[in-house]
């Protein structure tokens, strides 16, 4: 009691007096434990913010900091699912410590879930009761309702054996009558894998990025020895098999009015010497979907020892149609010889600026970039529009904004001196300009070469796993294989399942003038075929 307070509304009685002391004693701890779960939960959200705060500007001073600190975007990508996970454990531990925060946290989870796909087989389970009579009067209980809930489970690869019978059928009757099913082909004649499984080692090579040395080491876990060698082996035949298929992709490519190149570099080994030499990957592409067009994506990449302009013609031999792709001397020499029409890359055009203007005090190059970014959020207005719409819009938005871009640009060029970075960057715009400016009268056309970088962008991923290619025979394997894997993915088709019904197909005789139907884009499933 506090000074002052009135004491005459309190009972004489004892025993309500005692009652209201337990009531108010009673009200006191409730009182306690909810002020027990906000200062847990306090805790827990001072704790996070300040490992966050913590993580953040370890991030901040690798992205910005010296060149030396810097990590690439991968690495960065792995820096925040660490943070991710980071939280996760903060907040788990903080709902423990407050069973009320925990309900919470479970029920934004199952607010944000979603839900499952339907194709996933479902595994139910029964939970009942220890008791399934009524605790009253001993009657046995009716369902009147259930609860249900799904989650997601998974069980390790499981191999199994397949064994195939032939039984051989004989009459009594007639004298050296014999009947006998023919055996089917096999992509490993006389050999244990089938060629689902076969085509489990393609994917995880060349989808996943994961060398033979760990497949095997994984397959030995599981009592299957089988050393690198032999899963060697087994993707080269299935390369040598599925050639053809990636020569009529390529012809179908080439018959397209407008596609993608680009290169990169592809580390190989040089056997003669024992070292690596560098090797290039090269690639095309064709993506008409951002103006809705109905020739499906897909992508071709070669493998050349080098970068000269003969491996450029050997990529588009023949090609006479719009060719989009960088300023690359090799493009124009073939574009001048057979008769190309060439697109030039905007984004090329702004990474020159964007190398001056991320190092500070370059208000030329940061004008630039702003400039650039008008055109690129007019292009984000109209994709998925018409060809004939995205000209319509080019033409009134953004034809006006790009003359005035390089008016603008040559008049900084004229009052700069020669040889200063920004002066490089503006004369690599003002010298690609015929092609920089092609995509407005072409709603076909786009603003860079994107679509082509994005899918040249695993082999970074391979080159981090693997290394290098075995020599340049591995090089052309890589390119064969990853051409089909990376159209499924421009196309939604699971890998796995193409490539095994790809190979069974194949190793059956499948018809040479039937070809196309192997294309990813109209894959089907052998049952439906």
């Amino acid at each position: 009691m506090r000074a002052g307070d009135d004491t005459s509304s309190l009972p004489e009685d004892p025993a309500a007096l005692r009652a209201l002391l337990l009531a108010a004693l009673e009200t006191c701890d409730t009182l306690s434990a909810e002020r027990d779960g906000l200062v847990a939960e306090r805790d827990a959200l001072a704790a996070r913010n300040e490992r966050l705060h913590h993580l953040l500007l370890k991030l901040k001073r690798r992205q910005f900091g010296r060149k030396s600190e810097q990590l690439p975007e991968d690495q960065l990508l792995f820096a925040f699912e660490e943070i991710e996970a980071t939280l996760a454990g903060s907040e788990a531990e903080a709902g423990k410590r407050s069973p009320k925060l925990g309900e919470q946290q479970a029920k934004r989870r199952r607010g944000n879930r979603g839900r499952l796909p339907a194709h996933l087989p479902r595994i139910e389970q029964m939970l009942l009761p220890d008791s399934t009579t009524c605790p009253c009067c001993r009657g046995a209980l009716v369902e009147i309702g259930a609860d249900t809930s799904e989650r997601l489970d998974v069980l390790p690869a499981q191999f199994r054996v397949l064994v195939t019978k032939r039984p051989k059928l004989a009459c009594r009757a007639c004298v050296g009558v014999v009947l006998q099913a023919p055996a089917l082909g096999r992509l490993i004649a006389g050999g244990l894998p089938t060629e689902a499984t076969v085509a489990h080692v393609l994917v995880a090579r060349y989808a996943d990025h994961l060398p033979l040395y760990r497949q095997s080491q994984m397959l030995t876990r599981q009592g299957i020895v089988l050393g690198r060698e032999v899963l060697a082996d087994w993707v080269g035949t299935a390369a040598m098999e599925i050639l053809p298929v990636v020569r009529r992709l390529r012809d179908i490519l080439l018959a397209s009015p407008r596609l993608f190149a680009d290169e990169t570099t592809m580390p190989v080994l040089d056997p003669g010497r024992g070292q690596v030499k560098k090797g290039f990957a090269w690639a095309i592409a064709r993506d008409d979907r951002p103006w809705g067009g109905t020739d499906p994506p897909a992508v071709v990449f070669r493998y050349a020892p080098g970068r000269g302009k003969e491996h450029a013609a050997a990529l588009l031999a023949g090609y006479r149609g719009i060719l989009q792709c960088d300023g690359y001397a090799a493009y124009k020499a073939l574009a001048a010889k057979e008769g190309m029409t060439l697109a030039f890359c905007w984004s090329h055009a702004r990474r020159e600026f964007y190398d001056l203007a991320k190092g500070g005090a370059a208000p030329i190059a940061e004008e630039a970039l702003q400039r650039i970014a008008v055109l690129y959020a007019i292009e984000a207005e109209i994709r998925g529009n018409s060809a004939e719409l995205r000209r319509a819009a080019r033409q009134a938005r953004s034809r006006p904004l790009v003359e005035d871009l390089f008016a603008w640009l040559e008049a900084q060029l004229a009052r700069l001196p020669g040889g200063s970075p920004t002066a490089q960057a503006i004369r690599y715009a003002l010298n690609h300009r015929e092609g920089l400016v092609r995509f407005l009268d072409d709603g076909r056309i786009e603003a860079d070469t994107n679509t082509v970088e994005r899918a040249i962008r695993p082999i970074c991923l391979s080159r981090k796993n693997a290394l290098f290619a075995s020599g340049d025979d591995g090089g052309a394997r890589w390119a064969a294989i990853a051409s089909l894997v990376e159209t499924c993915k421009l196309n939604a088709v699971e890998p796995q399942r193409y490539f095994t019904d790809l190979l069974t197909r194949l190793v059956n005789g499948w018809a040479n003038n039937r070809i196309d139907e192997l294309m990813p884009w109209c894959w089907a499933p052998a049952t439906k075929a």
